[in-house]
This record gives structure tokens, sequence and C-alpha cells, in this order.
């Protein structure tokens, strides 16, 4: 498929990154030469310097002739500007970055009429609502919703005594009352999709589908479920933090937000009245045991420095804090925070490339894809989707057990008139449904795709 990225600072480099290993034929654009040659540098694409709202620019990087033009520019105007400009000129489908919070929900919906445009994102509240998720349920690593928050996947570390430890997964049901599925299991650095054999070990990863309160009721069965994080500590005042501070004080929690920035402290008083806004600085650590850093429930780092919410987390990890949560954008360091114990870290760049793979592979079918959904999970090596079933799957009213699935692939729950049902070998996949599919080593377009 013939996709435009323009804009190609850390969001937009990453998307260029995750399309050109889905295979689609990527052209990037970009103001910046140096910019544009680091790309060229690693990977195969095309690239066009000039600015995206220049036709000319736009019409030598083939908009016209584009299935997807993606504009994620640090400019909201120029997003939608160029966006406009390339829906103008041809292209069958239009993404721009919105990310200012002075836009409200009725805004963006007039905005993305008006301009056509197929999808609006914005990096930081999306990053805001993963981070709610997780503070939720603080004892996961990472969870991810589907149709509407009645089906979650989670991440879960098998810690030294779990009572999950040497059990194997066709004994599980019986051992606990909660309704739940092991789907993926990530040991070391290999990624498992697991049959009824597998025994769990000290140390997996492993994740889990099921509705939220069957999730939290297997929490309270392990005993790993931490009590509700109402206390929480955010580092920095970026837009990110206003959006996550906004999620939190509507559910309830009391935030603390700290930021060195004066003039920035005076708008989020004005932003988040309820909120308590400090104007200091997190890097100095005496500064966060002053503001009750140690009787705090969660603490999260969103500075613009992926070095210093690193050492920061650790040094709340140090300070016996319930739940530590770290925003690190380069690859290589959120690896490195993972082997320093930082287990929950954050990167926008992914939240969003991931929103823009699923998009691109909904694109590609000719009948329509049916993705709904589309997270990466286990560090990028394993992917989880939900897919509706419409009328054009054929095998539908055959029991599973009689299905042949391509190795790797996994189902891990239905949801049929808002019931959510955990898959056995007699149940059946019917016109409407939803269904989680989780795979590794596989790219599904469609939910045929699954079978062999």
């Amino acid at each position: 498929m013939n996709i435009v990225v323009v804009g190609c600072g850390k969001i937009g480099s990453t998307i260029v990154s995750s399309l050109v290993e889905e295979g689609h034929s990527v052209v990037a654009v970009d103001n910046n030469s140096a910019v544009l040659e680091s790309i060229t540098n690693i990977y195969d694409v095309m690239t066009v310097c000039g600015s995206g709202t220049d036709c000319e620019i736009l019409e030598e990087a083939g908009v016209s002739e584009a299935q997807l033009v993606v504009a994620v520019t640090a400019s909201d105007e120029f997003n939608m500007l160029c966006c406009y400009l390339a829906k103008s000129m041809g292209a069958d489908h239009t993404i721009a970055r919105i990310r200012n919070p002075e836009y409200s929900l009725n805004s963006l919906a007039f905005i993305k009429s008006q301009l056509g445009l197929s999808l609006i994102i914005n990096p930081e509240m999306l990053t805001a609502r993963e981070i709610h998720n997780i503070i939720k349920v603080p004892s996961a690593l990472k969870i991810e919703s589907f149709s509407g928050r009645k089906f979650d996947i989670i991440e879960l570390m098998i810690n030294e005594g779990s009572p999950l430890h040497n059990i194997r997964l066709m004994d599980i049901r019986g051992k606990f009352k909660a309704k739940f599925l092991v789907t993926v299991v990530q040991r070391e650095n290999r990624v498992y999709i697991p049959d009824g054999n597998f025994v769990l070990q000290q140390g997996d990863k492993i994740g889990l589908t099921g509705e939220s309160k069957e999730i939290l009721k297997l929490m309270r069965a392990l005993g790993v479920e931490s009590k509700q994080a109402r206390n929480v500590m955010i580092l920095g005042g970026s837009k990110t933090a206003y959006y996550l501070s906004r999620l939190l004080l509507d559910t309830g929690h009391r935030v603390k937000i700290m930021e060195r920035v004066e003039k920035r402290c005076d708008e989020l008083s004005d932003l988040l009245p309820k909120a308590v806004i400090i104007n200091g600085d997190g890097a100095q650590q005496e500064v966060l045991e002053e503001e009750g850093l140690s009787s705090t429930d969660a603490f999260v780092s969103l500075t613009g420095m992926d070095e210093e919410n690193i050492l920061i987390s650790i040094f709340a990890y140090s300070k016996n804090v319930p739940k530590v949560i770290s925003k690190v954008n380069r690859p290589e360091l959120a690896e490195m925070a993972k082997n320093l114990g930082l287990d929950t870290v954050i990167s926008a760049k992914k939240i969003v490339a991931d929103i823009l793979v699923q998009y691109a592979r909904a694109l590609e079918n000719s009948l329509g894809s049916n993705i709904e959904t589309l997270y990466k999970i286990m560090d990028e090596q394993a992917e989880v989707l939900e897919f509706n079933v419409r009328a054009d799957f054929k095998p539908v009213n055959i029991p599973l057990k009689e299905l042949k699935l391509k190795d790797n692939i996994l189902l891990g729950g239905i949801i049929r008139n808002r019931k959510s049902i955990l898959p056995t070998g007699d149940d059946v996949i019917m016109t409407g449904d939803r269904v989680i599919v989780i795979t590794a080593d596989r790219r599904l377009n469609d939910l045929s795709d699954i079978l062999l």
C-alpha cells in the first residue's frame, strides 16, 4: 500500500519504521534534510524534502496515488492543512495528529467532518489512557481493552512464590474460580502461544484474557492485588500529565504534579483546580521526599528526557512506591530500564505506531478488513487483534475444535451481544461476533487468515 508520512520527528520516524516492517511502500516528507538522510540510512523508503503544505511537494511525494497520508508534525494546524490538501489532491484516507487540549470533542468531530479526516490521533491522550488503565490495576504490567472495555488482556509477571509457578495450564482453571485464559507466555526472550500442557515457571511474563471483574478476582486469589492507587504523584507538567490528571481526578484519585517551570505550573493550576501543583525540580531527591514520595501509591515520570525518567523512577522504586511508571521513548533505553527493574515502561511512539499499523491493515483487505483493534504485547513479539465477524467469514457455527488453525494462533475470547465468552472447543463463531485472536510470528489482516 502507498503511504505518505509527513513529519519525521520521534513519532513520525517510529511510524515509518512500523509501516516499512509491515511491507508498505512509504514516502517520508520533512523539511529537515538531515532527518530524512538518517531515515534513508536505516529504512528502504523514498523521501521528499520540503513543506507538507506545499502542493508541489505533496505531488512529488505522490499523495494523489496514496491510499493513506499521515501528518504528524509538531503543529496541529499544519497537520490539518496538510491532510486537507492531500485529500483534495486525491489521497484516499488521511490521518492527522491533533493534540491541543483546547479542542473539545465536539470541535474535533467538526474538524474531522469538515476536513474529511479518516482519523485523529492524540499521542498524549492515548498515552494517558494507557497509564490510567495500569494505575487502576497496579499489579499489571500492561492492560489493553476490547469492545468498550468489556474484555481485557493484561500482562502479569510470575514472581517468586506465586501460586502459578510450576502449574500446567490445563489444571489452572480448576485451581482458581475466576474465568480467564492464559493466552501467551514470554520466557526470557522467547514468546509462546501455549497449549494445555504448558507449565508456567517463576519469571515468566504471561498474558491473561477475561472480563475485568474476573481478572480482579484472579488477582485476589493470587495474592498479588495491590491496594487501589489513590494518591498519584506525576513528575513533569506535559500534555500527557494534564490528560492523565484529568482522567485520574474524574475517577476519584488524588493527584500531585511536580513541574520545574513556574509558568506551566500556573497554567496547570488553572486547568486542574482539584490537583496539587508543585513548582519544583523532581530531579532533586530531597524535593521528592519532602513532597511525600514515600507515601504515594503510584509515581509516574513524564519529563521530556528518557534518562531522567529512568533515574528518578529507580529512586522512587527504591523508596518502595507500590507502582512506578516511566515514559521512555527510545527502545534501547526502554530495554535498559526493564533490566534495571522498572517493569512498567510506556512509549507514546509505540502506542501511535500500533494504531497506524492497525489502520493500514484494515485498509489493505479489498473486501474491507474486519480488524477492529490491534495491540502489540510481550515487548512487541506478539499481537492481539479484535476482529468483527462479517458475513463473508465462512466457517461460522462450526465447533472450534473442528477448525484447523495455523500454528502460533489462539482464540482468546468471543464477545457476543455484549456477553464475553472464554472459548472452549465446543464454542462456535457466529456472524456479528467480535473475536479476540492472539498470535506470535504471524501477520493477520483478516479473521480468515487464522485458518490453514
